[in-house]
Parts: C-alpha cells; sequence; structure tokens
C-alpha cells in the first residue's frame, strides 16, 4: 500500500489533526477514526476533477488548522474527544481504476481490522465499491448495512460497458454480497436516471429508495426514523455513504453531475448529525467534490462540515451523550 501525503498539492492533514502511515500500525495505534484520501475520478461520466476532492475538503475551513473544533450544537470536542488520524491520499494512478480501487478497498480493511471507522474523502463514486468491501472482509458479508445519499441510484449493470465506474458501486456491492439490497437505502434520488429496467433490478434486491419529492412530502425526519429502524435489523453496523451532489446544485455547484431540486445544506448536515449520533457507524465516504466548478468554495466547505459533523456525532455517541436539538443552547 502506498501512503504519500496529499497526492495534489501540499501536504496537509484534515484540520490539523495528526498524520499517520497505514504502513506503520505503531503511527495509528489506538485510534478512533482514520481518514483516507481516495484521490481519483476516473470513473466519472460527466465533468471530472473530483481527484481534486480531497485536498479541497482538508483545507475548506476559515478557522486555524489546530486539531481544535469545539462543536456549538453538541457540546464536543471531536478532534480532541476521539483520537483521530489523518492518513493522507493513497496513490492511484488515474490510468488504472481497478487497481486504484483494489488499494483503496485493502486500505479500509487495514483500518477497520485496528478497529477505527474509515472516513474516506473522495474522489468520485466508483470509490464505494471499494471502501465497503474492504470493511465487509473484516466485519462480515452482509453484516454491515449502508445509508446513500446521491441524486443518482449508482446501481447501473455497467458503465459504457464497464463493470467499474460512478454509476455502478451500488450494484457491485449487492452483486458481491458486501451489502444485503434490502439493508440499503438511498435518499435524496431525483432527476432522469435509472431506466426502468435498472428500477426493476433495484425493487428485485429490496432496496428502498426516497425521492426527493417524498422526502419533501413526507419530512425528513419521519424518512430518517423510518431507515434507521430497517439499518440496524440484523446488521452489525452501517456505512454512511455522501455524494454531494445530493444537495441542491445551487448551494453545492461544485461536483460532476449536478441535479436540480436536492436537499439543502442545513437539511443534509441535520440528517448525518442524526445518523452517526444514533447509529453504530463502521465507515463514511464523502464523494463527488469538483472544486473546478465550485463558487466561493461553497462546496468544499459544506463536504469539510459533513465530515466535522459525523465527527462530532460519533464523539457524542461514544460518550453516551444524545442530540437534543429543540433544547436551549445555553442549557444543554
Amino acid at each position: 500500500m502506498t501512503n504519500i501525503g496529499n497526492m495534489y498539492g501540499p501536504n496537509f492533514t484534515f484540520l490539523g489533526i495528526p498524520a499517520c502511515d497505514l504502513d506503520n500500525p505503531a503511527s495509528y495505534a489506538g485510534a478512533d477514526v482514520i481518514i483516507v484520501g481516495a484521490p481519483i475520478d476516473s470513473g466519472t461520466s460527466y465533468r471530472s476533477g473530483a481527484k481534486m476532492g480531497p485536498q479541497a475538503i482538508r483545507g475548506a475551513d476559515y478557522l486555524s488548522h489546530d486539531g481544535d473544533r469545539p462543536n456549538l450544537s453538541l457540546r464536543v470536542n471531536p478532534l480532541k474527544d476521539l483520537k483521530i488520524f489523518d492518513a493522507g491520499d493513497l496513490l492511484m494512478p488515474g490510468g488504472d481504476l481497478v487497481k486504484s480501487l483494489a488499494l483503496l478497498e485493502e486500505a479500509t480493511e487495514k483500518i477497520s481490522r485496528a478497529g477505527a471507522i474509515a472516513v474516506v474523502l473522495g474522489g468520485d463514486h466508483s470509490i464505494a465499491s471499494a471502501d465497503v468491501a474492504g470493511i465487509a472482509h473484516h466485519r462480515g458479508m452482509g453484516k454491515i448495512s449502508m445509508i446513500h445519499f446521491d441524486a443518482h441510484a449508482d446501481t447501473g449493470e455497467d458503465q459504457w460497458g464497464a463493470l467499474v465506474g460512478h454509476g455502478t458501486p451500488m450494484r457491485r456491492l449487492i452483486d458481491s454480497g458486501a451489502v444485503r439490497g434490502d439493508r440499503f437505502l438511498q435518499l435524496g434520488l431525483r432527476g432522469y436516471w435509472p431506466d426502468p429496467a435498472t428500477l426493476d433490478w433495484m425493487r428485485d434486491q429490496g432496496m428502498r429508495s426516497y425521492e426527493m419529492t417524498e422526502i419533501h412530502h413526507r419530512g425528513l425526519d419521519v424518512v430518517l426514523n423510518e431507515s434507521f429502524a430497517t439499518l440496524t435489523d440484523g446488521c452489525d453496523g452501517v456505512f454512511l455513504s455522501v455524494d454531494i451532489d445530493v444537495v441542491d446544485p445551487g448551494m453545492a455547484p461544485g461536483t460532476g453531475t449536478p441535479e436540480p431540486g436536492g436537499m439543502t445544506s442545513r437539511e443534509l448536515l441535520e440528517a448525518v448529525r442524526r445518523i452517526c449520533s444514533e447509529l453504530p457507524i463502521v465507515g463514511i465516504d464523502m464523494v463527488e467534490v469538483a472544486p473546478a466548478y465550485d463558487s466561493s468554495e461553497i462546496t468544499s466547505l459544506l463536504a469539510n462540515r459533513v465530515i466535522l459533523e459525523a465527527l462530532s456525532a460519533i464523539a457524542l455517541r461514544k460518550s453516551g451523550g444524545t442530540y437534543q436539538p429543540t433544547r436551549n443552547l445555553l442549557d444543554r
């Protein structure tokens, strides 16, 4: 496995947390969370550029990178309350997507076996076929449920004849047995794909996909409550996968396949906070941030905050606390 710091640009860690080397277990002994970059975008089908996502997510913050972030709402300081390391980027050759994904699968299995939660900064969504599979090799095939935020289902049989790409990872995970179809939930779908044949396949696997219209009319909290009951039924852990294009492109323009009509940034952050404070998270990926199409870094900053909210909620859960959104801030 090749750990190289940051593959594109200056070498720095997420918000100043300590670095580690995945080939040196002593450097991440006792870790609660290990962040790793997957800078690959050769799985894209439209605009590329997500290989620059890990660098942008690490750097998008107006505060000092000092490893100190007290969360206003949750009253935790995840970067201090948890033992978190940044392993830098994996060396992912752009011309060999299959080899790159194999490296990521090896890395997340290693992180999981070390007792840590893998947080993967993408990269395009093809990486989900590898990062979830690596954790499943450790925790058991079919023992991980998945909650997937995305405008697109990513369940294609192939992508222009290729089995790997950002339009196929969820089918690869279900076909391999890494994740059960009836424990695979998607939120935020909209637009003009998949086609009827793909939708039929999804139905036959027992998948549950919440279109954005359904979320709007039923309410996000209702959908999350329903989802949590399914995710924890017969599975030992939950993987959270967030494609930034689940958010409306007016709030997250920096992505390769924008689709109007998505979630607000506040809705996504609130959902991530609930998921990571209430469920046994075993892995996270944050994908499809393409800085070249961003405006004033608003997409990169949102992705940074998705990771920070997830870490904060994990710290809250570890402390035994509960999220109380309606309680007076000063009484918490």
